[in-house]
């Protein structure tokens, strides 16, 4: 490891300072770094001499940490950032209210409603259309109207944009809660206590039992270390990080939380360019969805159109029933009698065939609350 070395001789003691006191790292990228901690690539660690040459990369003394001046500290953060991650942008409730507007299956769902009254208006006037509709709705219960859709629609939006908004306030809490967390770091061959987000990258952190990972890095030693990286990878048993043949794992992600054991470990990334840092991206500041919401609306949108298709399906043979006159009024009459029937009279019969039948379905079948109820589930687990 290339280090300066420099004795300051007092009449009490002498000190030796054996980190490099203003580095710089021209042997390494951040790009590399972040790469070789998120695909565990241990061929591209040995490229860099493994463990060791890349803390020589970083200028790090394993045994003693970094400098850790001001002017050090000062040059790690401005060549790999800091241990900080951005608050999402300032969204008002209504601006959660006009994305769950957005959502395709709240437009169907609305569309209908609006046909739903439209159809009612049109056949009892303006004035009575509402009234008549929703008071036959008590009666019939099988039947819709077009109001009762609209506040139905409007409340699971309001539920799942008021879910939303308070998750993102919660968000905003704990991050300022988790920037204020102590951690124990090697600095200039003293333990001393630092808030998370003072943390550089070449840092080396002492973990112990029930810590959490603040920041992506590599493992140097320890005793027996294991981690639950559920929050990351999915896998729920802890994960055993060693240098060891047999289990060659030196890789540690932020936010993970040790389980068992002590150990120190090397920092690698901070901040937004850690494996959390890259999350919190895609879900806050991306359009991209999450694996979830991706499966919802696959879900949803095959739904849609298999309702579609069973809509189209009764409608045409709804229209052929009508126009082979097997269609009867309330007198038990054909509605529609060749040459005598009335071209209006036709024109509003095939649009309520068209219409009714239609809004009936799609209410009936478009999963609508799907996504709000598996948004409230979430929300209740993350309490």
């Amino acid at each position: 490891m290339s280090s300066k070395f420099q004795a300051t001789i007092s009449s009490d003691s002498v000190v030796i300072d054996i980190v490099e006191p203003h580095p710089n790292f021209s042997e390494i990228v951040q790009s590399v770094l972040t790469q070789i901690v998120k695909q565990k690539n241990l061929d591209q660690l040995r490229e860099y001499g493994g463990v060791e040459g890349l803390a020589s990369s970083l200028k790090t003394n394993l045994k003693h940490g970094i400098n850790g001046d001001v002017e050090d500290i000062s040059r790690r953060k401005e060549a790999f950032g800091s241990n900080i991650y951005p608050r999402p942008p300032g969204k008002k409730l209504f601006d959660f209210v006009l994305e769950a507007l957005r959502e395709p299956t709240s437009l169907i769902i609305l569309a209908c409603a609006a046909i739903s009254l439209g159809l009612e208006i049109k056949q009892h006037g303006l004035k009575e259309g509402w009234y008549f509709y929703i008071q036959s709705s008590y009666l019939n219960p099988n039947r819709y109207d077009g109001g009762s859709i609209f506040v139905t629609v409007f409340v699971v939006i309001a539920i799942s944009a008021i879910v939303k908004f308070r998750q993102t306030r919660r968000f905003v809490k704990l991050s300022e809660v988790s920037n204020n967390i102590q951690v124990d770091v090697l600095r200039n061959g003293g333990e001393q206590k630092i808030s998370r987000s003072e943390i550089v990258v070449g840092d080396v952190v002492c973990l112990n039992n029930g810590d959490h990972v603040p920041a992506d890095g590599l493992f140097i030693g320890g005793h027996s270390l294991l981690v639950d990286e559920s929050s990351m990878t999915a896998e729920t048993n802890p994960v055993e990080v060693d240098l060891s043949h047999n289990h060659n794992n030196p890789f540690l992600f932020s936010d993970t939380k040790v389980t068992s054991g002590n150990g120190r470990m090397v920092v690698t990334s901070v901040g937004m360019n850690t494996t959390l840092g890259e999350i919190i991206t895609i879900s806050i500041y991306s359009n991209e969805h999450t694996a979830l919401k991706y499966k919802l609306n696959k879900l949803t949108s095959s739904i849609g159109k298999v309702v579609l298709s069973v809509a189209f399906l009764v409608q045409v043979v709804l229209l052929i029933r009508y126009f082979t006159g097997n269609q009867k009024d309330m007198n038990g009459n054909a509605e529609y009698n060749g040459n005598k029937t009335k071209a209006y009279d036709i024109l509003n019969s095939v649009f309520d065939i068209i219409a009714a039948p239609a809004v009936t379905i799609l209410v009936d079948a478009i999963p609508g609350g799907l996504p709000v109820a598996v948004t409230l589930s979430l929300a209740h687990l993350m309490k």
